[in-house]
């Protein structure tokens, strides 16, 4: 796909994924999340792709959902208004899903504001690093409509229930260090090396088995509503599947062939 309001390149296995509308703030248009589905359906599917880095053009992260398309939902005619809505949230969860339950590690790299579904962007991701100038605001209840890009779901899983409902209620702007203590943001670095620092963090995190990455995320971004029995059932089917893979087959016979040495 020829993309235009998104950059996606990859480097060793890393693919690094850029909102590009740096002017309106990386703001989410439909234009622009129908890059974003194509090129993370890409990722997803490229098994030469080992890891996701995902960051923003310019000084923002993301802003949220595009004002031209609110602008848009308000003036359409009233019957239509509904149903243009639920469409568009399936669209939006497509998105959200991708991002979650990518079969790699997804790292968000937060240069500036997250705001609204970008900071719902950000939390979709397995992880969360962010330079000095980030912030994180739940701004849904200033404009009257609920978090939709998945943010009560995962935020309350980072902060915490109360937290949780305490930073969507006002939708008050969060700044990298109380993110950090609260958990939102796991690592802080310098906006200079920021997106060298995530793809380095991506590069480690993806240098063993992608396989049993893969069967080991599936099952941990399900754990918290599984009980302890469906999470032993799932993952002994995972491990019948990890003991076929090549990448064990690979490691046991390398320790092996070592062990035979040593003796």
């Amino acid at each position: 796909m020829d993309y235009q309001l998104i950059e996606m390149t990859v480097n060793d296995g890393i693919a690094t994924l850029t909102l590009n509308r740096p002017d309106k703030r990386n703001a989410m248009s439909d234009d622009m999340r129908t890059e974003f589905i194509a090129a993370l359906e890409s990722v997803t599917a490229d098994k030469a792709i080992r890891a996701l880095v995902l960051t923003g053009a310019g000084k923002g992260f993301c802003a949220g959902g595009d004002i031209s398309g609110m602008q848009k939902r308000m003036n359409a005619p009233a019957g239509e208004v509904g149903f243009n809505g639920w469409h568009r949230q399936q669209r939006v969860h497509t998105t959200q899903a991708l991002l979650h339950t990518c079969p790699k590690p997804v790292i968000a790299a937060v240069n500036g504001a997250a705001s609204g579904l970008g900071a719902d962007t950000a939390l979709a991701c397995d992880f969360i690093i962010a330079s000095e100038w980030a912030s994180f605001a739940w701004s849904y209840m200033l404009r009257g409509i609920i978090p939709d890009g998945g943010g009560m779901y995962f935020l309350p899983r980072r902060v915490g229930l109360a937290k949780a409902k305490e930073l969507i209620f006002t939708g008050r702007q969060v700044k990298v260090d109380e993110a950090l203590a609260l958990g939102i943001v796991d690592r802080k670095t310098s906006a200079d090396t920021l997106l060298a620092d995530a793809q380095a963090w991506a590069a480690e995190l993806s240098q063993h088995s992608s396989t049993a990455l893969a069967l080991t995320k599936t099952i941990l971004n399900q754990s918290f509503e599984m009980s302890s029995h469906d999470v032993f059932a799932q993952g002994s089917q995972a491990q019948g599947i990890c003991y076929t893979s090549s990448e064990h087959r690979a490691s046991v016979e390398a320790f092996l062939a070592k062990s035979a040495g040593q003796a």
